[in-house]
């Protein structure tokens, strides 16, 4: 009996060495500008307050562990703070070297108290999420399993909606057809851009792409937070007509009683949350009861660590999730999440990776290649304009 106990622990004590004993050993930081064909132009260009988005700027960062096990992540920045994000990644990236990269939430926190006079929102988590969505690339790939199956997946595929052809920089006639490439492309749902100074042109545009849709997709609205309160109320009962999934980002991010008195008086659901930077900011539309949609964006709030306390919340108020921008992640923590979601589609990282997520009847497939499922193009190298590396790779 004795003997027996005595192997028994013996087992258990090489496994837990065997799960523990592995290290951070490498870290490469990569800043990376994606141009994009055309500049892009929302509410917030028309409305004078930012000029046209020509580039995205990513940070992504690349671990190896002592083991031989690798992960991949990334955050990015509009307009600025892509520097911003580099060099402060570069100032706290040391702290990880020697970890166990099985210690997600540890090394979090580790990273946040490295930059703790930087504040815990903004720039600052959005430096750490480059990180943290490496170590749970990591961590799923050293599983064999996609990062949704080790999250635990409701289901292998999200509903999907297409965002990148209904821009207000595009004249209508290029919107509509952009609504027929995306549905015979498969994807499920249309939003166009809204909140131009003159209302009537806005309204004009969301009858024709209406009416072009005919039913065969869902479609949603999206102001950019450009309306004061009257005028998103009026649009608001002006929309009811045409049942739409969702109006977007209506007022400024931040008004939560705004929000919260037009997901009470009006039928068509409220989205919001993509321009918040903090789990604590997203607590505070959930508990307000301001959304019928949260929107939370993984590497604004810090990362799939941040993210996943954003849903827990969500879930518990049952409300509906629909992530922002970034599908290559956010496929994955919408796939793991109980009510069904929505994944938003952009094309534009396509060619800062090798792989491609598959569209079907509406709906994205999770994809079965392990972790988040993709490695970095040869042109994302060409792309790139500043590298910084740490530790010694294995």
């Amino acid at each position: 009996m004795g003997g027996a106990m005595d192997t028994q622990s013996a087992k258990t004590n090489d496994l837990s060495q065997a799960v523990s004993s592995d290290q951070i050993a490498w870290i490469k930081l990569s800043s990376i500008f994606l141009p994009l064909k055309t500049p892009i132009s929302d509410a917030k260009v028309l409305t004078g307050r930012q000029k046209p988005l020509t580039e995205v700027a990513f940070l992504f960062a690349e671990i190896e562990t002592k083991n031989g096990h690798s992960g991949i992540g990334f955050s990015y920045s509009k307009r600025a703070g892509g520097p911003g994000q580099y060099e402060h990644a570069k100032e706290i990236a040391h702290v990880l070297i020697g970890e166990d990269p099985s210690d997600i939430c540890k090394l979090w926190n580790k990273l946040c108290w490295a930059g703790a006079s930087v504040g815990r929102s903004g720039l600052a988590v959005q430096a750490i999420a480059a990180f943290d969505v490496a170590l749970w690339d990591l961590k799923a790939k050293r599983a064999g399993l996609p990062l949704a199956k080790l999250l635990g997946a409701h289901r292998d595929s999200v509903q999907c909606y297409n965002t990148s052809g209904g821009f207000l920089s595009s004249p209508i006639e290029e919107v509509l057809d952009n609504v027929e490439k995306s549905i015979s492309a498969g994807i499920g749902g249309i939003k166009i851009k809204v909140g131009q100074p003159d209302m009537a042109v806005d309204l004009k545009r969301v009858a024709a792409v209406h009416d072009r849709i005919g039913g065969r997709a869902a479609m949603m609205v999206d102001a950019n937070q450009q309306w004061d309160r009257p005028s998103a109320m009026r649009f608001g009962r002006l929309m009811e007509p045409y049942n739409l999934t969702w109006i977007e980002e209506p007022l400024d991010a931040y008004d939560v009683e705004g929000h919260a008195a037009l997901a009470a008086q009006l039928d068509t659901p409220i989205a919001t949350g993509e321009m918040l930077a903090s789990v604590l900011e997203h607590i505070a539309l959930i508990q307000n009861n301001s959304v019928d949609f949260i929107q939370p964006d993984a590497p604004r709030v810090g990362g799939i660590t941040q993210f996943l306390k954003i849903c827990a919340l969500a879930e518990a108020k049952k409300l509906q999730l629909a992530p922002h921008f970034a599908m290559e992640i956010h496929l994955h923590l919408a796939a793991a999440y109980e009510l069904e979601p929505w994944v938003e589609h952009f094309d534009w990282l396509d060619p800062l990776f090798n792989e491609r997520l598959e569209i079907r009847d509406g709906r994205m497939l999770v994809p079965n290649r392990p972790g988040l499922g993709i490695t970095l193009s040869d042109q994302a190298g060409h792309w790139t304009r500043a590298t910084a590396e740490f530790g010694k790779r294995p």
